[in-house]
């Protein structure tokens, strides 16, 4: 009988509420979870949850058991790393979790050179605007910008990048703001984070004094890289992170607006490395930390 293996699939269904959300992220069949539960049910002699048709809740043992067990793999992973020193490279799954659009344009093109040095890491990438659930969703490290960070997570720093507020050069052909003030006259481009549905607001760095709402209603979008066709398209001005615009202004679909206007620099995007617990830095999460550290731009890095 390998305990382990049956001890795996009973917090997985516990923190996910249900065996076929833990057998997702188990990869396995949801027979098999339920078989495991059942062995270690009969192994431990009491009833770990208490099944109806429409809801599995933990019993009073099963509550009690979780308590004690929940953070055995954390601690196998910990032993693990204890010994992974000196010339034993870093190996093993590694799911990192991230924004759509950090993740595409600056996770996805440096995630290979880590794979290349360190061939038997087993990454895999999963992309969401919604909030991420690391227990729940296997999730080993997520990469957050500050409005996504939930204190249950030891969060470090890891990138400022700056935001640049821009337009199409058809748009401007009608007059382009030359100072903050003269924003109010054009309509913003705007981002719904979709965590909680509110558009996210434009900070300046210097006095946090909010510039979007001072400027016509223009329209919203949960996708960053779709709000960025909407503005190449003459739709307003909106605000977009650096590693998002980029290719829009060097090819001049997009033109930046007020940068040599020190009263219009936006307040950064703060980027963090997020793991459930500061024992939860293993090799393999060390190697990522540190790889996206030198693979940022210098000017990003905090």
């Amino acid at each position: 009988m390998n305990l382990l293996q049956l001890i795996r699939s009973f917090t997985r269904t516990a923190e996910a509420g249900s065996i076929a959300a833990a057998a997702r992220t188990l990869g396995i069949s949801a027979t098999a979870v339920g078989q495991n539960i059942t062995r270690l049910e009969t192994h431990l002699g009491v009833r770990l949850f208490n099944r109806s048709t429409r809801q599995l809740a933990l019993s009073e043992a099963g509550a009690l058991y979780l308590a004690q067990v929940r953070h055995i793999e954390g601690d196998l992973a910990r032993a693990e790393a204890a010994v992974t020193t000196g010339d034993i490279a870093p190996a093993g799954p590694l799911r990192i979790a991230c924004s759509r659009a950090f993740g595409r344009h600056v996770l996805a093109p440096l995630l290979p050179a880590l794979q290349q040095r360190y061939p038997q890491l087993q990454l895999e990438l999963s992309l969401s605007d919604h909030a991420v659930r690391h227990a729940q969703e296997a999730v080993d490290v997520s990469i957050r910008i500050g409005e996504q960070l939930d204190d249950r997570l030891v969060a470090r720093p890891l990138a400022r990048v700056p935001f640049v507020l821009c337009a199409a050069p058809s748009y401007l052909a009608a007059g382009t703001p030359a100072s903050v003030a003269q924003l109010a006259r054009h309509p913003a481009l705007r981002y719904r984070f979709p965590t909680d549905g509110r558009p996210l607001p434009w900070l300046l760095e210097d006095t946090t004094r909010r510039i979007d709402a001072a400027m016509q209603p223009g329209m919203v979008c949960d996708d960053i890289d779709a709000l960025a066709e909407l503005a190449a398209a003459g739709g307003g001005i909106t605000r977009l992170a650096a590693f998002v615009a980029e290719p829009y202004l060097r090819d001049g679909r997009l033109q930046a607006l007020l940068t040599d206007d020190p009263r219009g620099r936006l307040a950064p995007m703060e980027v963090f490395f997020c793991v459930s617990d500061r024992r939860d830095f293993t090799a393999r999460i060390r190697a990522l930390h540190a790889h996206l550290q030198a693979g940022l731009p210098p000017a990003w890095r905090v």
